[in-house]
């Protein structure tokens, strides 16, 4: 945490955490105002979270949620209320504070000249000259010029951004790129399931994103607002404006808590945890080692999601561990999919019902959480099965993984880059946009009917690297993707289930038969999982190094 001064009621912050409540106390500060929708980050606690940190110790708190880069008028009208209805000094914070210096400098812009808003700003070491010109233009960002251009502009420095900055680099070492991304930790969030399985640490899955940035790349630590392709732009948070002449759109997926009606309340306490979140992972396996009876239930939403294997990963290592120390008699296993199958690609699903049968699991087919009451140990789910009416069932608990629903992120679904339902809308070969010749896109957040998985990534980076290179230089793409993902399924600590599949479900294995069978657990894939997946993702695909990752080229018959 580190709180910046404003004016002499007002200072603002970045992401704070229920354990930085005494220091503001200690600091003076007599209210929070909470700019960050809950869900935008994998280390984020809830508002609900900070709001029972700050009761405690008498500290009011406000809630106004601002969509990165989606500042309007009269959020800014909202929050010079909020300014005036809590008692003060005020602490304000979202991802950054750049929201928050936002609304405060619209808020100020009848009371303050535009020099004292920029001098307080630029002092608090927020850049809110974009903000200035949109007073000054009436509300609206202009971006005919840019503050700064580059040749290829990056979105999201998650798995997909930083190997493709790196596959650049390494086919044009002087190419101008730039990342844009506010956020201060890179995580290798496959190895999530490893630490709410107890095999991880979390440390082991965490490193400082500028550690990370290629070099040479330059990294804009900010939140994108909204794209205008049509000028080659990119507007950011702060209302400053990026030019490309080639943009790469890789910012990841939304994980909307909020969908279920109570979870954000009850998330990290009362059973509730989920390995989708840094700091819940190794909630899980405390619960887990502490269970010896009673109800666990482990939940799957609708489709999409990123790692569609990862909500039965966390159930079959539950099932491994309680087995272990002979308590899984005792345990009711539950596994509540909104989906209709256990697992989409048909041929690995009987090594996985074996496992099923093994922790003697329920498969709740067509179940959707809806709601959960974490104190009462109750969850609610809709049961939606084919051609007949939609029924909810309530069922207690004494422990729930739940998987979150999850969306493109809100300034990806409003953009002109995305399709009728909210993704990048690209051709699935080639990743390139349908309708914008310079506009690629890779990872969790494009239409490409693939898996959402970092080995998916692994493989589109290079693909697209190639085909960027080819446009500069006056060609067609070269190279294509076959919608390669792969979902290492543990279903037990020491054996996993290696599941690689293309479009339609096609097996594409990377191993012969005789080393790897991806039909059968072996101990083979999960010394791959444990020991060569995470130094090939940090040293290898981070690098620009494409170990097992050589694009396909195109054919021309």
């Amino acid at each position: 945490m580190e709180i910046k001064s404003l004016s002499a009621d007002l200072s603002v912050s970045c992401q704070i955490v229920p354990s930085d409540m005494l220091a503001i106390k200690d600091a003076g500060f007599k209210s929070i105002i909470c700019n960050r929708p809950d869900g935008e980050g994998a280390d984020q606690p809830t508002c609900a979270e900070i709001t029972a940190a700050a009761e405690k110790l008498d500290i009011h708190v406000g809630y106004l949620p601002i969509i990165a880069g989606k500042v309007t008028n009269e959020d800014a009208a909202a929050f010079d209320k909020l300014l005036s209805d809590q008692p003060g000094p005020i602490l304000a914070y979202c991802r950054t504070g750049t929201r928050s210096a936002t609304l405060w400098s619209l808020c100020q812009s009848e009371q303050r000249s535009l020099a004292d808003i920029l001098a307080a700003t630029k002092a608090a070491g927020y850049d809110m000259g974009g903000v200035v010109r949109r007073i000054v233009n009436g509300g609206k960002t202009p971006t005919d010029t840019g503050d700064a251009t580059y040749e290829v502009v990056i979105v999201g420095a998650g798995a997909g951004g930083i190997a493709a900055a790196a596959s650049l680099k390494a086919r044009k070492p002087d190419l101008e790129i730039a990342i844009i991304d506010p956020s201060d930790v890179h995580y290798y969030q496959p190895g999530w399931t490893m630490v709410g399985g107890g095999i991880f640490e979390p440390q082991q899955t965490a490193r400082t994103m500028g550690s990370l940035i290629p070099r040479d790349v330059h990294w804009i630590k900010s939140a994108v607002a909204a794209f205008e392709p049509e000028n080659n732009a990119v507007v950011l948070d702060g209302c400053r404006v990026v030019k490309y002449g080639r943009l790469i759109v890789c910012p990841g997926l939304k994980l909307d808590w909020n969908k279920v009606e109570g979870l954000v309340d009850t998330l990290g306490h009362n059973g509730v945890t989920s390995n989708y979140r840094y700091d819940l992972a190794p909630y899980t396996w405390e619960l887990v080692n502490g269970m010896n009876e009673g109800r666990a239930i482990f939940t799957q939403p609708p489709m999409p999601i990123k790692c569609a294997g990862a909500p039965q990963k966390a159930m079959y290592l539950s099932g491994d561990a309680w087995h272990r120390r002979n308590v899984l008699k005792d345990i009711d296993i539950q596994f509540n999919n909104a989906g209709g199958v256990l697992f989409g690609v048909k041929d690995y699903v009987p090594a996985l019902m074996e496992y099923v049968q093994k922790y003697d699991a329920s498969l709740n087919f067509f179940h959707n959480l809806v709601a959960v009451d974490g104190a009462a140990k109750k969850a609610w789910f809709d049961v939606a099965k084919p051609d007949t009416p939609v029924e909810r069932v309530e069922m207690g608990f004494d422990m729930m993984h739940v998987c979150p629903p999850q969306t493109a992120p809100d300034f990806i679904r409003v953009s002109p880059l995305a399709d009728a339902a909210g993704w990048i809308d690209v051709d699935q070969a080639t990743l390139r946009h349908k309708t914008y010749d310079n506009v690629w896109s890779l990872g969790d957040v494009m239409n490409a009917p693939n898996a959402k998985t970092a080995a998916a990534a692994r493989i589109q980076a290079p693909i697209i690297a190639e085909n960027i290179v080819a446009d500069m230089q006056g060609h067609a793409p070269v190279a294509q993707y076959n919608g390669y993902g792969s979902c290492p399924l543990t279903v037990e600590r020491g054996k996993i289930v290696l599941a690689e599949f293309g479009y339609g479900g096609t097996m594409l294995p990377s191993f012969p038969k005789f080393l790897i069978d991806g039909t059968k657990p072996s101990r083979a894939a999960w010394f791959l999982k444990e020991k060569i997946l995470p130094p090939i993702y940090w040293k290898g695909m981070l690098k620009g190094r494409e170990w097992m990752a050589k694009p396909e080229k195109i054919t021309v018959n």
